[in-house]
């Protein structure tokens, strides 16, 4: 069923994590032992469903705007009969209030909102928490901006830098950049 939505994802340019990079992320989940995930950005669920498919006492909060998007993701979470797990919202994520802490936030979500995203919701972060950002590379056109196109892309590109930045001046966190996937961040808090 997952090659399903990959297949699904692929031929309705909706974009789900690369697999190493999705790969990696599932693995970091379970070496350190993250039960409680809150992720920013479900569009079909794909990656929501991998992560619960990790541990059976993993629970995930899942925010998605686009309300196609959010019936696609629980339609394909209920196929995996995760309902029970994964707590999927329908709402904008700059809109919306959680309650709870989490072990680790992910965000993939609209890249220009990266900063707005990781100051709202790091508040729910607990002590030893992680926040993971996708989507660093931007299909290298962070590192190689000869490649832009559109004007759209160029702002993009313009916003994850900005986002780096923000990282790199972080005075409350620390962050590891992997070239994972489509570029990855890890921030943990200084202690």
């Amino acid at each position: 069923m997952l090659e399903e939505i990959e297949l699904y994802a692929k031929e309705n340019r909706v974009p789900i994590m690369m697999k190493d990079g999705i790969e990696y992320l599932c693995n970091f989940i379970k070496m350190n032992n993250i039960r409680n995930i809150l992720e920013i950005g479900s569009a079909i669920g794909y990656s929501s469903i991998k992560m619960a498919l990790v541990s059976d006492d993993i629970n995930i909060t899942t925010i998605e705007k686009d309300e196609n998007r959010y019936n696609i993701a629980v339609s394909n979470i209920d196929k995996f009969n995760l309902r029970n797990r994964i707590n999927i919202i329908l709402g904008d994520a700059l809109e919306t209030e959680i309650e709870g802490e989490f072990d680790l936030i992910f965000i993939d979500a609209s890249k220009g909102n990266n900063i707005n995203f990781f100051n709202n919701y790091s508040k729910n972060l607990s002590s030893y928490g992680i926040i993971i950002t996708d989507n660093l590379l931007f299909h290298g056109l962070v590192r190689d901006e000869s490649l832009i196109e559109t004007r759209n892309q160029r702002g993009i590109v313009r916003k994850i830098k900005q986002f780096v930045e923000f990282l790199d001046n972080n005075n409350e966190f620390e962050t590891e950049y992997l070239d994972i996937g489509d570029g990855i961040a890890i921030s943990r808090r200084i202690k």
